[in-house]
């Protein structure tokens, strides 16, 4: 085998390995992105529907850390998918574009071998043709001399034939010596390039090949660093999401989401007092004793017996009076506190429709301040509808808190033993823009660039509910603050 096939299987191999290499870098894409596929359907799947029960859950720490966790594991699969991006775009594109060059490159360059070796080989067909002459014509200028000398002492022979053999050998001698003379020539072209052939011709062609593939070597060596690099520049942000489930796990309260269970469904109702003993020695009216007793009720019977189920035509749905005196209270408190959020509302638009109607009094080329007056007149008449049901709800509170005054403290050692923890988490930070007085039920004071806890975020009303850190709590307008959600 010469050196020549050697390169040739050397080069070839090498770029089937290039293309070993891109081939097995698409299969791992594949495999990521089936991957992140896999994940976020499963994170799809068991993420609770919106109004669902499931989402309702989540007001307890263990259901919110597992939708955390799902959310975390949907951000992982998204870097799962650039790893995947990346890898196809970096290496496998970039590597097939430079193995197609490689290739044209090379079969140029064994094409120049070809032709070299072709060319020596065709100069070397000349010089063996001009050999074999001239050893065939000094052959025959041999015999002719040979034959003339013959002749020429041959007695019988005429001086007619000893003229013409010598003239034929000379000839024939002559003709030899032109062979020699273009063998020579031949010889000399034929060592010149063969010369040039393995000293300058193939040596530049080899260096080139070397040199094309030591560029291989070098940029499928890059592409080995850039599936690693690939790999390890997400590797933060996946530490954030593996860090996010951590922490998903250590921020569950079991203490926390019992509170929030018991506030969520205690009733206030009292409990049950002692049945009196029925003295039959005393001559107790056997008939009214005997409607009097009955099987005694366990404590599931009577919580069921506290609570009864309304029937429709009793439901009081204004007034929240079918339900159970806590959750009466919490009900109407949140009316209440909706209702303040609405007149806040209407109090700042009221607020607004003034100062544009003094604007355009003293300016009337901006607007005709009586075009406001339908809007002005409207808001009026919210507030004050908004003020009646505010008064009306407000007694009905009252009401409440005097009916379940007598009943709080049946809660009191779980309210003691969980005091320090009734307050929710932050869950972000706000700076207020300007400042707000905060006069509303329900709202809160804020300087301007005060900076206070988000324990609520705006639900679509426009309110967010903060706290200081001293503890106090209130509605603020979100417009009113740039706010901060942790992740």
């Amino acid at each position: 085998m010469d050196q020549c096939d050697i390169i040739d299987k050397h080069t070839q191999s090498g770029l089937d390995l290039v293309e070993k290499y891109v081939k097995f870098v698409k299969e791992r894409t594949e495999i990521e992105q089936n991957y992140a596929k896999q994940l976020r359907n499963l994170s799809k799947k068991y993420s609770p529907k919106r109004g669902s029960k499931e989402e309702q859950e989540c007001r307890f720490s263990n259901h919110q850390a597992f939708l955390d966790i799902l959310n975390e594991m949907n951000d992982y699969a998204g870097q799962r998918e650039l790893i995947a991006e990346n890898m196809m775009i970096n290496i496998c594109i970039e590597l097939t574009k430079y193995l197609q060059e490689l290739k044209q490159e090379r079969k140029m360059h064994l094409s120049e071998v070809k032709k070299a070796q072709q060319y020596l080989e065709g100069t070397y067909k000349h010089l063996d043709n001009s050999k074999k002459r001239f050893e065939r014509e000094w052959r025959e200028a041999e015999k002719a001399a040979q034959y003339a000398e013959k002749t020429d002492q041959d007695l019988n022979a005429t001086k007619a034939d000893v003229e013409k053999a010598k003239q034929q050998a000379h000839m024939r001698t002559h003709i030899a010596e032109e062979c020699k003379n273009d063998y020579a020539s031949q010889l000399q072209k034929y060592n010149k390039e063969q010369n040039q052939f393995y000293f300058t011709d193939m040596p530049l062609i080899f260096n080139r090949l070397q040199d094309m593939d030591e560029r291989r070597i070098k940029k499928l060596a890059q592409g080995y660093i850039l599936f690693a690099d690939t790999e390890r520049h997400v590797m933060p942000i996946i530490g954030k999401c593996l860090e996010g489930i951590t922490r998903a796990g250590t921020n569950v309260n079991e203490r926390n989401d019992s509170v929030v269970l018991i506030e969520q469904h205690k009733s206030g109702f009292e409990r049950p007092g002692d049945v009196e003993f029925e003295d039959y020695s005393q001559g107790i009216n056997r008939a009214s004793s005997d409607s009097s007793l009955s099987t005694p009720k366990g404590p599931l019977e009577l919580l069921v017996t506290l609570s009864p189920c309304p029937s429709p035509q009793s439901v009081d749905s204004e007034g929240f009076t079918h339900l159970p005196p806590e959750q009466r209270r919490k009900r109407l408190q949140q009316k209440i506190d909706d209702i303040s959020k609405e007149l806040q509302k209407e109090m700042d638009q009221s607020e607004a429709l003034g100062k544009m109607k003094d604007v355009y009094e003293k300016n009337p080329q901006m607007g005709d301040p009586a075009s406001l007056a339908p809007q002005i007149t409207q808001t009026a008449q919210n507030m004050e509808r908004l003020r009646g049901e505010l008064n009306k709800y407000e007694s009905w509170l009252a009401e409440a808190g005097e009916d379940t005054d007598s009943s709080q403290a049946i809660y009191s050692e779980f309210d003691d033993e969980f005091e320090e923890e009734e307050l929710a988490a932050p869950i972000g930070q706000c700076t207020a823009l300007y400042s707000f007085p905060g006069s509303s039920e329900g709202t809160i004071s804020m300087q301007e660039g005060e900076v206070l806890s988000v324990v609520e975020e705006d639900k679509g009303d426009g309110w967010t509910r903060v706290r200081r850190n001293n503890g106090d709590e209130g509605y603020i307008p979100t417009s009113y603050a740039t706010i901060t959600l942790n992740k």
